[in-house]
């Protein structure tokens, strides 16, 4: 070992010996400095470059919510395209409790999935009820729907290709005229985020059944509105085949419905609770106790 020992310091005979206070050689040091120096030209280097190459700057953080968003619209569209596709496939023996449950299984995964990443909105008149009610920031309001819609227009297109069925028959039309498909979509949407806003208010007690709250919510409100409106219930979920087959008839009732209803709830839940700390911010841990959510 000793022998091992004097061969592998004769193998360098022109490095310095003299050693600093940290235990590295002069020698090490300097070349530390140096790599360290030659690093940070390299990385100078590329953000000189990525800041070129575009004109503003990304939060990652933000960008991470905003994909999450994006996904879970995608995940929420792409279930109601697959149980409307099996409901033509079977000529009709799948129907509204069907539709229900799978509104209502696919919110509970969704929440328990992105709740703790973006809050799980997926629901344009969510984010606006948020925004309006809360402290959930109005500068995010574009970011968040524009990321809800084009969630559900790609999860519509891909729906349409992979099941082989028309847009048209994934749009959500009046059954029962217009007034009372505009009042049921109004007041549905007014319970929910009721609901909701209690949900979150109530986190730490209702803990990890917040995320199937929210589920059973959704599904009672497919079963009320399913056969008067359609059960949207939500802006992105009947603009995505609206958009794929560019027909809009009937489109302002499920923009504005839902979003009056959904202000209205959260504002009404505010003011019953006066003392209640609601809060909408986004949430940073992974726990999905934070279901600000809500959509068919």
């Amino acid at each position: 070992m000793t022998k091992q020992l004097i061969d592998d310091d004769n193998t360098y005979p022109n490095l310095p010996n003299d050693a600093s206070s940290s235990g590295e050689s002069k020698y090490d040091q300097e070349s530390g400095a140096s790599s360290g120096l030659k690093n940070a030209d390299i990385v100078s280097k590329r953000n000189a470059i990525f800041s070129c190459t575009l004109p503003f700057r990304i939060d990652p953080t933000l960008a991470r919510i905003i994909a999450a968003e994006a996904l879970g619209s995608f995940i929420l569209i792409f279930c109601i395209c697959g149980i409307v596709a099996i409901t033509q496939i079977m000529h009709g023996q799948v129907g509204l409790l069907e539709y229900a449950v799978t509104a209502a299984l696919t919110v509970i995964v969704v929440v328990f999935s992105i709740g703790g990443i973006s809050g799980a909105h997926i629901n344009p008149a969510v984010t606006i009820a948020f925004a309006a009610s809360g402290p959930f920031p109005w500068s995010k309001v574009p970011l968040y729907i524009l990321a809800q819609i084009v969630g559900s227009v790609a999860a519509a297109f891909i729906g349409k290709l992979v099941y082989g069925i028309k847009a048209e028959l994934m749009m959500t039309r009046p059954m029962q005229g217009y007034v009372s498909a505009f009042f049921v979509e109004l007041i549905v949407t007014f319970i929910i985020l009721f609901v909701t806003c209690a949900i979150i208010n109530e986190a730490q007690t209702v803990g990890p059944l917040a995320g199937i709250v929210a589920g059973v919510a959704i599904g009672l409100g497919v079963l009320i509105t399913g056969p008067v409106s359609g059960a949207s219930m939500n802006p992105a979920r009947s603009l995505a085949p609206a958009i794929i087959s560019w027909k809009f008839d009937d489109i302002w009732i499920y923009i504005l419905a839902p979003t009056i209803g959904a202000v209205t709830g959260a504002l009404c839940y505010r003011v019953l609770c006066l003392h209640c700390k609601v809060n909408y911010r986004i949430a940073a841990s992974p726990a999905p106790t934070l279901p600000t959510n809500v959509t068919s």
